[in-house]
Order: C-alpha cells, then structure tokens, then sequence
C-alpha cells in the first residue's frame, strides 16, 4: 500500500509539471503570436511610434509574416526628435521623410541581442546618395548596444533588448535614429577617430561641415583607419596632427575624397583612375584584393567597403593616401 501511495504521488506530480509546461508553452506561443506592430500598439509608451508608422503606411508592412528586427523608439524619443527638427507634432513631418526614417529602424532579418556583434548592419531606409543601396547602421556592443554613436550623434542605445514576435523581433532604444551622413559614421565608429580629429582640427577648412552636408554630394570617401594614421605619421616624421602643415593636411583629407559620386565597391574595376576631390589621381586594382595605388607609388588595401551614408559612401582603406605636393 505504501509503495502504491508512493507511485501515486509521483505520478501526481509529473502531471504537475506536464501541466506546467504547458502552460508555459501557450504563454510563449501567445506571445510569439503577437506581431510587431500588436506588441506596440499594446504598449503605451510606443504610442508615437504607432502613430507613425500608420501615418508611413508601414503599419501593414511590420503587421504580416516576415522577420524583422525594429529598433523601437520611445514616446520620449519622438517628441525629442519632433522638437530638435522644428517639427509641431507627427502630423508636420512629411510622409516621404518620415517612412525613410522609420525605415531606418528596421532590418530584414531577425537579430537578437546575443546575435549582435560590433559592425555594420543593413537597415531598409534609403538616402539621397543612392536609389539602390540601403542605409548602413552601425552597432557597437559593450554592456549595452549602441546605434550609430548613441543618441549624440543621431544615433540611439538600446534600453529593452528581445522583446519576441511572431514576425520578428523589437528592441526598445531612447532615440529616434536618424539618417547618418558620413561625418555620423565616422564618428560612430572608433576606428575613424583619427580622422574625424583630422576633419575638424582646423574649423575653418569646413570638411566636417561638407562631408555632414548635401552641396556637391554624394560624396566618395576612402577613410584611413586610426592605425594607417599612426603609420602615416611615422612615415612622414610628424610628431602628431599638430605638427601636419595646414595645406598639406587640407590636401591630403581632400585626396581621400570623390565628389559628386557614390562609388560602390562592384563600380570598381582593375586600372580605374580616379579623380579626387584634391583634383589629383589615384588608380585602383583588384589584383589579390581591392587596391589603390596613390600618387606617391604607395599602395593601400581597401578593406571595408560599401557603409552608406545619408550623403555617400566610405570605404575604409589601411594607410593614408598621399598625393603630390
């Protein structure tokens, strides 16, 4: 009888915990039977968000089957954004810009945050720079994910992390992020340091200013790494930026530059001359890699290519680009 007592109570309590199960199994698929744009509309604080993506007739888009992953933000962050572009309410923002925008937080594929790693990604927004090529987002991933440098330079940080659909996946963030020229890219990613402090070290040269702008954009731009600096000034003899003369540094800065073109990596062919914003010539080969021989016989290897801007395109390069002087 006590052995019988005994079988019963187990057998009791796998019930208990089949049923538990269960029960966490129809709570899951509940959930992940909840689209994107259903998790929202439940949520108070994604009202504004809601509210524009109806307005972008996105709505329907994020609604259906598919797998996205949207970087959702805030009520916070939409009113900070509607006051910093002079903009009365969601209403006031056009409909073109407003769905490039919106696009702009939202990848094709599902990205959890344990698929993130430091780099860039593919969002759905497109610039004025190319009809074809989407917008490139930089994510940095330290204790939390930072997009595009964070809410200072128009990006955002991720504050809710997995947030799971039945069409993808949302990430909570404090900013509305916007369309990254190539002055923002640079700047999100700590591997330009350099050359940003290069850009705005003499104010009046106004490259941050041109490279952040539209006048004779789309813009080109073959970007030195902090470690081609630091070589380059090794190889020259200067002792740091200071120590660059102003147009030596101005000419250089304008060598790394194409105006009025946005150069994809597949444009790119063997021997291709290339005329430069400094009005001098470099040449490319895509011999054992893609390459550019500058004025100076050097020779650089193009080893990031095709991070779009707002207003053009970099291609990061593994030494400075020297023309004649």
């Amino acid at each position: 009888m006590k052995t019988f007592k005994i079988k019963l109570i187990a057998f009791l309590a796998l019930i208990g915990l089949v049923s538990i199960s269960c029960n966490n199994d129809d709570n899951d698929s509940q959930q992940n039977s909840q689209t994107i744009v259903s998790i929202a509309k439940a949520n108070p604080d994604l009202s504004s968000l809601v509210a524009a993506l109806e307005k972008a007739d996105l709505a329907a888009t994020l609604n259906a089957s598919g797998s996205y992953t949207v970087f959702a933000p805030n009520n916070k962050a939409f009113s900070a954004f509607l006051s910093a572009n002079g903009y009365a309410d969601l209403n006031a923002v056009p409909v073109a810009a407003l769905k490039e925008i919106l696009l702009n937080h939202v990848l094709s594929t599902k990205v959890k945050s344990s698929d993130i790693t430091t780099g860039y990604v593919k969002t759905l927004a497109k610039g004025n720079a190319s009809a074809s090529n989407t917008i490139s987002m930089y994510l940095e991933k330290n204790t939390a994910v930072d997009i595009n440098g964070g809410k200072a330079n128009g990006g955002a940080t991720v504050t809710t992390a997995d947030i799971e659909a039945s069409n993808g996946v949302i990430h909570l963030v404090d900013g509305v992020i916007g369309l990254p020229t190539i002055v923002n890219h640079a700047v999100a990613n700590k591997n330009f340091s350099t050359l940003v402090a290069a850009l705005t070290y003499n104010p009046s040269s106004g490259f941050a200013g041109i490279l952040s702008g539209t006048a004779s954009s789309p813009f080109t731009v073959f970007a030195p790494t902090n470690a081609a600096f630091t070589s380059f000034l090794t190889e020259a003899g200067f002792s740091g930026l200071p120590a660059i003369p102003a147009n030596v540094l101005a000419t250089t800065l304008k060598y790394h530059v194409v105006a009025g073109a946005n150069v994809q990596s597949t444009a790119l062919t063997n021997g291709q001359v290339v005329n430069t914003f400094a009005n001098q010539n470099f040449t490319i080969s895509l011999t054992g890699g893609a390459k550019i021989t500058d004025a100076s016989n050097r020779i650089s290897n193009i080893i990031v290519t095709d991070v779009q801007c707002s207003n053009g395109i970099i291609h990061a390069i593994d030494k400075v680009l020297l023309p004649k002087f």
